[in-house]
């Protein structure tokens, strides 16, 4: 390696004299993404004419892909393991092939000869001073099929950054070089609409702070990462490093330093994006990137704790199965890392997979939330697979929920406009009860100004929401769970059974008449409820009528007085003027509770029941919460 110098020069030569080296029926690989070495591409494409019958082996086309013009059939035809843009027309129209396979699975077709490669194009850093080129911005397949062929032609591009981690071949590796200097390719997410700021949202909710991210390269994952702004020490462990990951690692969210893998690095196996992020990851120890094979391994993914990845998605079925790579029988781009970032998301230990797709399509004709996948749909996510769907109207969390549930929990996140008919083919499906109702109005539809994390005495922590119908099972349960006292004081008589026909008309409450908010614990799709409280607008007069419980377990918290409170702060933006309530007089706690709201009170009493009333402009100099309270 002494003499790598002299190497290097007798090695050096143009475009041309490189690319003679290619015989007619050859396999070529062409290195992937944005770190595609151009101008060997461009000079392939001249030099046409001199070969025949090539195989082009691709990843990702960033680039123009000219190969593929049917101008070229007989020159050359792209067998590509991933579709994009510039790729995607050639595919369709059988002009050029696509092999579906988990990306991290395509170093070992090279490895093992199953597909050889004669020669492989590829764009480096120009050498260090121990005769090392960095593969720079795409190590992913580039590195294995290298490796694998026969003849390694470099395009040598001092605009090729020199990044760390597993990313080096050394000038003895190749066989040809050719020093052309070009600004490197450059690729931006589609601008962002209201929507994914919206579903952004919704996924900031299920990130903890410390956890890991992949976000997938596709609008929704990509502007999810945005709505993290508020988290602290997230890590990143992802196949694409893009530009979304930026503004999170200038800001200080990004530090990695609760990563259980690879503490303090970012990881990754391939950039796309600006110049900006490729100035970023020049010769940054912060940064490493691995070949695909390690990146996308699920056993080094799910060795980072509390790993989430967010990925996109073009149809959901009621089921759960999950379509991201086509649109009925054409293919739109491809498996890649999805498979790889669920099965790593599932042995990460507090790790969640989670599909962001927007409810409707752009043209907001179609639900993407769908009774089933459209013919020939591909099916990347299975039943069994999928754990979180978020649109812009919430999360489901389908793990370990029943056909009946997920399709419940599925419809619930759809676009209003078409919950109803989703229903309806779910009944005719027997996916859920002939009974079923479900909300159709859009007054919910973002409701997160009425949610809230609220921390009582003994500092549990519990999140007050809107009530849904899928919390149908979970309000059941509440009751159940109750005292048959607190039964009796909470509905007046004793009650032995909460029916699905009283409980879902519980969970579907009409917001136009009044407003339902539940206090849960636990994990969203999965929490337990731990109080509900509700207020329905009375026919005759400007008062709304209120109840509320809260479990045994919770009470003398606070929690019953912060939920009247806040049931009360609903009402008069909807315009009640105060509460009336029916409360037994045995019912002690219940009293002091609303005997504290800082508004004057009137009651009287008829057979042992208290009839109370407050106008919410009749206020006292009374304290609102209290440790005694319930």
């Amino acid at each position: 390696m002494k003499d790598w110098k002299a190497t290097y020069e007798k090695k050096k030569c143009d475009a041309r004299k490189a690319l003679k080296a290619i015989k007619p029926g050859n396999r070529v690989f062409i290195g992937s993404g944005c770190g595609e070495p151009q101008h060997l591409v461009d000079t392939l494409a001249e030099l046409r004419w001199e070969v025949s019958d090539i195989d082009v082996l691709h990843a990702l086309s960033m680039g123009e892909a000219s190969y593929t013009n049917p101008e070229f059939k007989g020159h050359f035809r792209l067998k590509s393991f991933y579709i994009a843009s510039a790729s995607r027309e050639a595919v369709s129209e059988g002009r050029a092939d696509y092999t579906p396979i988990y990306l991290r699975d395509v170093p070992g077709l090279f490895q093992s000869g199953r597909i050889p490669i004669h020669v492989a194009l590829i764009q480096v850093s120009p050498p260090d001073i121990h005769g090392y080129c960095s593969y720079g911005i795409s190590v992913d397949i580039t590195k294995a099929a290298a490796e694998a062929a026969n003849i390694v032609i470099a395009q040598v591009n001092p605009q090729m950054p020199r990044v760390w981690g597993n990313s080096f071949i050394h000038v003895n590796d190749i066989d040809y070089v050719v020093e052309y200097e070009e600004p490197l390719l450059e690729k931006f997410p589609e601008p962002p609409e209201e929507v994914h700021e919206l579903i952004g949202r919704q996924v900031a909710k299920l990130v903890e702070d410390g956890s890991t991210i992949h976000a997938a390269f596709y609008t929704a994952p990509t502007h999810a990462l945005l709505a993290l702004k508020d988290k602290k020490d997230l890590g990143v462990h992802t196949d694409v490093l893009h530009d979304a990951y930026l503004d999170l690692i200038e800001a200080g969210v990004v530090t990695n330093r609760e990563k259980t893998k690879h503490k303090g690095r970012i990881i990754a196996s391939f950039c796309i994006g600006s110049k900006r992020l490729y100035d970023f990851v020049r010769d940054n120890p912060q940064v490493q990137l691995h070949p695909i094979e390690y990146v996308n391994d699920p056993a080094v993914i799910g060795a980072n704790d509390k790993m989430v990845s967010i990925v996109s998605a073009i149809q959901v079925d009621l089921t759960g199965q999950v379509c991201a790579d086509s649109a009925g029988y054409q293919i739109l781009s491809g498996i890649g890392g999805y498979v790889d970032f669920m099965m790593g998301t599932r042995m990460s230990k507090g790790g969640k997979h989670i599909v962001a797709i927007p409810s409707m399509s752009r043209d907001k004709k179609r639900s993407r939330i769908v009774t089933h996948l459209d013919e020939g749909s591909g099916v990347v996510l299975t039943r069994g697979s999928v754990k979180y769907v978020v649109t812009e109207f919430g999360a489901a969390n389908l793990h370990g929920l029943s056909i009946r549930e997920r399709a419940m929990a599925l419809i619930n996140i759809a676009h209003p406009r078409f919950r109803e008919k989703l229903l309806i083919e779910a009944k005719h499906l027997k996916y859920v009860y002939e009974d079923q109702i479900i909300q159709t109005g859009i007054e919910l539809a973002y409701a997160d100004r009425w949610e809230i994390r609220q921390t009582f005495h003994d500092d549990s922590r519990v999140f007050f929401r809107p009530i849904k119908p899928t919390d149908e099972r979970a309000l059941q349960e509440f009751f159940y769970s109750l005292p048959k006292e607190d039964i009796y004081y909470r509905f007046l008589s004793n009650m032995k059974v909460f029916s699905h026909y009283d409980t879902q008309a519980m969970c579907n409450i009409d917001w136009e008449e009044g407003a339902a908010i539940v206090g849960t614990m636990g994990e969203i799709g999965s929490e337990s409820i731990v109080a509900v409280g509700r207020y329905l607008k009375e026919s005759d007069s400007d008062l709304a009528e209120v109840d509320f419980t809260v479990s045994h377990e919770q009470q003398r918290k606070g929690i019953g007085a912060f939920l009247l409170h806040y049931l009360t702060e609903i009402a008069k933006e909807q315009g009640v003027a105060g509460f009336t309530a029916y409360v037994l007089s045995s019912n002690r706690k219940m009293l002091s509770v609303f005997h504290r709201t800082g508004y004057r009170v009137r009651t009287r009493t008829e057979n042992g029941v208290f009839r109370i009333s407050f106008r919410f402009d009749e206020t006292v100099d009374q304290c609102l919460l209290d440790p005694e309270e319930q």
